[in-house]
């Protein structure tokens, strides 16, 4: 055991009022968690001993266990995200299965199971509120999921499972971080990059530079590329040079598929495991499981997956056409033989021949401070809060953070956050994203205060600032940070005290992606677009008429993206449906099969994108995927309801604003998904706006 002068020094244990994200190491984590762990061992052991089927004996006590375990947990996986490092990690993959081993103990304790059970068939049942309702119905439901009901020795089975997976979902993740940092190719000729912006160039020279060519420049090199992000997708899109594109594609296609990183066998090991929890609960198969805790049924889930994949399907064969007579147009050597590394290049060109605008050409005018300033006011208008610069005020992990207060009219904190934009390759995962630091709860108040304010960080990774720009972002970049607002937004304006209910928590998996997706048409609405899109040198807003090429250019190829996202979403369905591990048809094979209806061109015979599909294998989106479509769905005909009332209105856009906040933003998991929207919408969800909004209607007509 650590010496207790080290534990009482330890930041993990100490009481914070928020994270000390600046002092938490690798050497704190294996003391620190044991230390915890052991506490609430013992807290558990004990309210096992006095629980009775009420709130402050039941309820309470449990929600400051779980609690004090994610947000302790919650800081060193986050730390890992944004500042891995070899000795975190490690330290990170000893404690996990202690971790879960506890997690498992409690979610599978019998008097706790009792206890819900008792509050749910007594006959106080229908005084309580609909939240109190919703979470004891939910903790039941988990019970189930996490195998209380099993004997013994089955549970040992499902425990020894349950261990087994999360071991493989890390290893599949670090495989994938791994995999994607061993590849760099480092170009001397200029030529060879013929065609790349000098914002890549630039982004390329920083990394030959922190790869030891000290001299290296934008402007002569060397230039190093990678497989992340900024630095594949420009390749793909840019790259004059064939031969270029399709070693970058290869690679980046065969990720974490070959060597020590091969995931191969890591993802059959998880859906055989998958399978076997499944039947262990008495589930056909894994789809049925995660279906038990979302809005969606398989059957459901499938339907609607169809009914957008006929609507796609014509719309992307004529993309494929349009691109060919295109690059047949420019005496292209490749235009009758176009394949997947030349399809984003040749979007790409047609997109500028046809709405004349170039992605990179669009960065000046999207600096991140403007964005972030017209952001906030948007929220304001609709949600009536102020977001005011915080800084200094919480410890950040890198100084690149950011740190907000959100105040309500009356100027009353309701909410912090935390927002960390830049790509850092060497040491933070790709992606972007929305977590919780702490949830609003009142159980969890500090003394003084009737209740805890929930805090948030968003994470992004944009285009660094290069020398004294400030990061000029791709129009891309800017809907991914109105998205990211949009869970942010959900977990922070929530006005549910119960603290496991209270915002994005027990809310239905597939209804979660709702604001943030709702958000992300705020920028294409003109008065939000203009208020953002200033010159970062002169000041001057973005033209008129390179407006309405954004706008025209928003449906463009929407067939072929509508495709692409259904055939992860049908890959993922049918892995955990009809796949039978270790049988006949290998999971290369079922992609190859799923893709006969969803790719246009077919994939290579050896893609093995299903190596880097860590949504599903290393995420919480396994049997989930559809998910994206689903919310889809809900937040355009959301939006629609903005439509419907009139976006030049002002008077309107902030009732229906206020209404919006007050049902989807403010209820959390204490309201099915569905009785919320309605609440909100005043009916049932439809998909005709999301096609309407994609230009896909008459397709499904």
């Amino acid at each position: 055991m650590a010496s207790e002068d080290s534990l009482s020094s330890n930041p993990l244990l100490q009481n914070f009022e928020f994270p000390p994200f600046d002092v938490v190491d690798a050497h704190h984590v294996r003391p620190g968690i044991r230390a915890l762990l052991h506490q609430l061992e013992a807290e558990s052991e004990q309210l096992e001993k006095t629980v009775e089927p009420s709130w402050p004996k039941l309820v309470e006590p449990l929600e400051k266990i779980v609690d004090r375990l994610s947000v302790v947990w919650g800081i060193i996986s986050h730390l890992k995200a944004v500042k891995d490092t070899p000795e975190l990690r490690a330290a990170i993959e000893e404690v996990q299965p202690e971790k879960v081993k506890f997690q498992l103990r409690l979610g599978q304790s019998k008097p706790i199971y009792t206890a819900f059970k008792s509050i749910r068939e007594s006959s106080d049942w229908n005084t309580l509120s609909e939240a109190r309702q919703r979470l004891v119905e939910a903790q039941i439901k988990e019970a189930v999921l996490s195998g209380i009901a099993l004997e013994d020795d089955k549970r040992e089975e499902f425990n020894k499972i349950e261990q087994e997976l999360e071991k493989l979902s890390h290893k599949f993740s670090d495989n994938v971080l791994d995999a994607t940092k061993t590849f760099e190719k480092l170009i001397t000729d200029k030529k060879e990059i013929e065609g790349l912006p000098p914002s890549a160039l630039g982004l390329f020279a920083q990394a030959a530079v922190s790869k030891g060519n000290e001299n290296a420049t934008a402007d002569t090199g060397p230039w190093l590329i990678t497989l992340d992000a900024p630095s594949y997708l420009p390749v793909m899109q840019h790259a004059k040079n064939r031969a270029l594109r399709e070693e970058v594609y290869r690679a980046y296609l065969s990720r974490a598929s070959s060597g020590d990183l091969d995931n191969t066998a890591i993802i059959d090991q998880i859906l055989k495991l998958r399978l076997e929890k499944a039947k262990l609960l008495g589930y056909s198969n894994y789809a049925e499981v995660s279906m038990a805790t979302k809005m969606a049924t398989v059957e459901k889930a499938d339907e609607l997956l169809e009914k957008l994949r006929s609507a796609s399907w014509a719309p992307a064969v004529q993309d494929i056409e349009d691109l060919k007579s295109f690059a047949k147009k420019q005496v292209a050597a490749e235009a009758d033989s176009l394949t997947h590394w030349d399809v984003t290049f040749w979007s790409e060109r047609l997109r500028e021949s046809k709405y004349d605008i170039n992605e990179e050409e669009l960065r000046p005018y999207f600096s991140l401070p403007k964005v972030m300033d017209g952001l906030f006011s948007l929220a304001k208008t609709l949600f009536g809060i102020d977001v005011v610069p915080a800084d200094g005020v919480a410890p950040v992990w890198n100084s690149d953070v950011r740190f907000y207060c959100v105040k309500d009219s009356s100027g009353n904190p309701t909410a912090y956050f935390y927002f960390d934009p830049y790509s850092r390759p060497s040491e933070k995962r790709g992606g972007a994203w929305m977590d919780e630091v702490f949830s609003r709860s009142r159980v969890m108040a500090q003394k003084g205060s009737s209740v805890r304010l929930p805090v948030a960080q968003m994470v992004c990774n944009q285009t660094p600032p290069v020398g004294d720009k400030p990061s000029l972002m791709t129009f891309r970049e800017v809907e991914t940070v109105f998205h990211e607002f949009g869970h942010a937004l959900q977990h922070m304006l929530t006005k549910e005290d119960e603290g496991l209910v209270a915002g994005i928590r027990n809310i239905e998996w597939d209804a979660v992606e709702l604001p943030s997706q709702f958000m992300e048409n705020w920028c294409y609405h003109r008065d939000t677009l203009m208020s953002i899109a200033k010159h970062y040198q002169t000041g001057e807003t973005l033209p008129e008429d390179v407006y309405k090429k954004l706008l025209a250019a928003r449906t463009f190829r929407a067939g072929s993206l509508s495709l692409r996202q259904l055939k992860f979403a049908t890959v993922d369905l049918e892995l955990h449906t009809k796949y039978v591990p270790g049988g006949t048809e290998s999971i290369y094979d079922v992609d190859q099969r799923v893709s006969v209806k969803t790719q246009v061109i077919p994939p290579l015979p050896e893609d093995r994108f299903l190596c880097s599909f860590s949504h599903i294998f290393a995420g919480g989106y396994a049997a989930g995927y559809y998910s994206y479509k689903w919310a889809e769905v809900l937040s355009a005909d959301a939006f629609s309801a903005f439509e419907d009332a009139g976006l030049d209105d002002i008077k309107a856009v902030k009732e229906t604003g206020q209404r919006f906040r007050n049902t989807i933003l403010a209820l959390g998991g204490g309201k099915a998904p569905l009785q919320v929207f309605v609440a909100f919408r005043g009916r049932e969800p439809s998909p005709e706006p999301l096609l309407r909004h994609n230009g896909l209607l008459a397709a499904s007509a």
